[in-house]
This record gives structure tokens, sequence and C-alpha cells, in this order.
């Protein structure tokens, strides 16, 4: 169980950060040093240093807020190098740079608040390299459907700050990560859509009361509800079979969830002024991030084929533990 201090702190610290003006601000300016500041002077911008499940139950709540900044990036880093990054820094997810003698060439595409950050980490032939933002030659701003920078560094013959052995998976524990935020997205658009269900009036009565409405509610707590328990459930077990399970979980409930929740808000959930639309951009964009769920159902299916249909039973019921 996490530790409930921690999870606390957190929430209260996004709660008062991240509120709707700030997320609506950070999508303009990309950034938020406020709620980064904040984050970081908590200790929260450290979250590699603690058990994985209390790192994992952080970036939750983190997701609950669509807090616009890193951190699950800086945790990322933190796992590859095998201890704390000092930040801002963030993660190139991709291939496309190379080492060259004692430097690094390249393009490092699609890093998280890429032109915001001191440094990234970048997996490269095994490696895992610490790179100074400043010694990049271009920068190039780009940004997902949430309107998260997700940025192009173009690198020649960079000196890295550090290398050494990646200490972990970089897809796995990335998937990881968005499982956790995107577990935190749906319980906060559940309670959202639940609440205006309850106020909102047609014909005399909340549209909570109607059948169709119902239906819909039903559909967005049982999303949030079952990816939820994944979230938890890899976080104490992390192997590639949970991993795949939830990311796949996590993948289509974002799409079944934001669905469902946009029906019962109908144009006001379309509205910047509403907060919806913080948490099913942010989930769209995040199902596609370090694989989505064909790429994770195939990865599934690959160790299950390799396995043998007499494991099957088995290996759904003790996942990795017999994979």
């Amino acid at each position: 169980m996490s530790d409930w201090l921690l999870i606390d702190g957190a929430r209260r610290l996004f709660a008062e950060t991240c509120t709707h003006e700030v997320v609506q601000a950070a999508e303009a300016e990309q950034w938020s040093s406020l709620v980064w500041d904040a984050a970081a002077g908590a200790g929260y911008a450290s979250l590699s240093e603690l058990e994985l499940a209390d790192a994992l139950a952080v970036l939750t709540v983190a997701g609950e807020h669509a807090a616009p900044v890193p951190l699950a990036e800086a945790a990322l880093a933190g796992w590859l190098v095998g201890e704390t990054v000092a930040g801002p820094v963030s993660v190139a997810p991709g291939g496309g740079l190379r080492i060259e003698g004692d430097s690094v060439s390249g393009l490092a595409r699609r890093v998280p608040w890429g032109h915001a950050v001191e440094r990234i980490v970048a997996v490269v032939e095994g490696q895992a390299v610490v790179l100074s933002v400043a010694s990049a030659v271009r920068v190039e701003r780009h940004a997902n459907l949430a309107g998260e920078p997700r940025d192009t560094l173009v690198f020649e013959a960079a000196q890295p700050e550090e290398v050494r052995a990646a200490a972990c998976d970089l897809r796995e524990r990335g998937a990881l990560t968005r499982v956790a935020l995107m577990a935190g997205a749906l319980a906060a658009m559940a309670r959202l859509t639940v609440a205006y269900a309850g106020e909102r009036r047609q014909f005399g009565r909340p549209i909570a009361r109607f059948q169709a409405v119902q239906q819909h509610l039903v559909c967005v707590a049982q999303e949030a509800a079952l990816v939820g328990a994944a979230a938890e459930g890899v976080a104490r077990a992390p192997g590639l079979f949970e991993i795949a399970a939830a990311k796949v979980l996590a993948a289509r409930a974002a799409l079944a969830a934001s669905r469902a929740a946009h029906q019962v808000h109908g144009a006001m959930g379309m509205t910047q002024e509403y907060r919806l639309h913080h948490f099913s951009r942010r989930l769209w964009a995040w199902r596609e991030e370090y694989g989505d769920e064909q790429h994770w159902a195939a990865r599934l299916g690959e160790a299950l084929a390799v396995a043998g249909a007499e494991n099957l039973y088995p290996a759904i019921t003790g996942g990795s533990a017999v994979v």
C-alpha cells in the first residue's frame, strides 16, 4: 500500500497549484514553473528515490490534476540512470541519437518539455546518456494532442554529462508512468462527469436520472475503476505481462470513457472554459506514448505464444510469474 501521507500531500499540492487557469495558461506558454517549483520544493521531483508503488501513486495524483510539468519524465530519468538527475529533466522516448567516440549526435524526438528543461536522459545503444539541453544546436517546438510540449532536440558532437548502463527498460517503465497518469485522469473525468450530471437539469430533473445518461455514467465509472485497479496491481508486480495488460486496458478505456463523458456533457465538454478537455485530450495523447494498445497486445500475444497453450490460464491468473 502506498504511503497515505505522501499521497495526501501530493493531492493538496496539485489541488492548490493545478487550477483550471494554471493548466490553461501552461498550454499556451508550454510550461508552468509555478507547478514545477512547488513540486520540486516538496520533493516530488525525486520520485525515483521512492518505492515504485509510491512513485506511481504520486503520478496518478498528478494525472488527476493534469499537472503541466515533466514529473513522470523526472522519475524516468532517475530510474534510467539509477539515481535522481538534477532537474528540471526530461527523457528522450525514442531513438535517433548515436554515440560517436566520446560525443553524441542526432535527433532526440518528441521530448516532453524539451525546450523548458535543463537536461535530458536518452537511451543510446543500451546506455543511459545525460545531455544538457544547452548543448543542442537546435530545438524545434512541437506539442501532443493535449498541448503538452513534445520537442525535437538536435545534437552535433555534444559532450554527455554522464554515460552509464541503462538501469531499466525505457519502454516498459515509460508505459508504467502512462498507466498511472491515465488512471488519475480517468478518475478525475469520472468525478467531473458524475457531478455535472447531478447538477445539470433537464425537463425539471437532473439528467443523471435519465436511463440513457446513467448508462454513460456507468461506462465512465467502470473504466476508471478498472484502470485504477490495473495501475495498483502493476505497481505491485511490474512484469511484462502486467505492464502490457495494464497499458492495453488504459488505452482502450481512454477512448470508451472519453466518449461517454463527452456524451453526458454535450457541447459544454468541448469548451475551453470547462476542465473536461484537460483530461480527455491527455488520455488520447498518453494512450499512444510508450506503445499503444496494438503494440502491447502484440507483445502480450507473443509472450503467451512462446509459453504455450497449456500455460494460457496459468498466465492469466499468475501473470509474469508464469510467462
